[in-house]
């Protein structure tokens, strides 16, 4: 029987290719979407032309009862996750004076908010199936280095590395191994309307990661072979500001 694993956010983008990557590798998958229900299932019928079961669970990561009422009935009915992966977010950039307090709390609210709302429900019952499990969360180069016009997107990112160091410790005696993604800049929607061209000449690569890089990442992440592996901030960036 193959493993369940939740990935949030992944009817586009890098949480669709982690999907993909993960279906590939014989993994079950429980997508989620919050509005692109669509796009959502056609992921699903994606995954199932690969041999591996999905199923979608749709809800508003910064709504904390509906998390834990879709995510405590999905694992009800289906079993307890082997994996999640915490990839949903949004920015809304400005600079700091010219920020609106909605810009502020809407991202905060979604980046680190979701950390808890997802991870409340599902980290207890992990612990008491015995799950040997991988949770993964997704930060960006923004949150390690910081970012001209990214004050709230920035605090998010880094907020979830410091999360994930805390959680890591609190599972490491469980087996249940928390490690975070720290990507660049990747060629997907959230990145279509920056600057692309002046920013590679500041990657030392001169080019753009791809969504399946970070995704070849997060499988191995999940894999028997990096269960001694957790707590750790891994950046798929090009090299850039190291």
């Amino acid at each position: 029987m193959s493993e369940n694993i939740l990935i949030t956010g992944s009817s586009r983008g890098i949480g669709r290719e982690i999907a993909l990557y993960l279906a590939k590798n014989g993994y079950d998958i429980v997508l989620h979407c919050n509005s692109n229900l669509q796009k959502a299932e056609i992921v699903r019928e994606q995954i199932n032309q690969l041999g591996q079961n999905a199923r979608i669970l749709q809800f508003d990561i910064t709504n904390r009862k509906e998390c834990e009422e879709i995510i405590s009935k999905d694992i009800e009915q289906n079993g307890v996750y082997y994996g999640i992966v915490l990839n949903a977010g949004i920015s809304k950039d400005n600079v700091f004076p010219a920020m609106a307090d909605d810009e502020w709390d809407e991202v905060l609210n979604t980046n680190l908010g979701g950390f808890y709302n997802i991870l409340k429900p599902v980290v207890m019952p992990m612990i008491s199936a015995r799950i040997r499990g991988r949770i993964i969360t997704m930060s960006s180069v923004s949150g390690l280095a910081g970012n001209r016009g990214q004050v709230n997107y920035s605090a998010s990112k880094a907020g979830i590395i410091g999360a994930t160091k805390s959680l890591a410790l609190e599972l490491a005696k469980r087996g249940i191994t928390v490690n975070c993604i720290a990507p660049g800049v990747i060629d997907t929607d959230m990145t279509k309307d920056l600057p692309v061209d002046e920013l590679k000449k500041i990657i030392p690569m001169r080019r753009t990661g791809t969504a399946k890089e970070v995704a070849s990442l997060a499988n191995y992440l999940m894999s028997e072979d990096a269960a001694y592996i957790t707590g750790q901030v891994i950046s798929v960036n090009g090299g850039l500001y190291l």
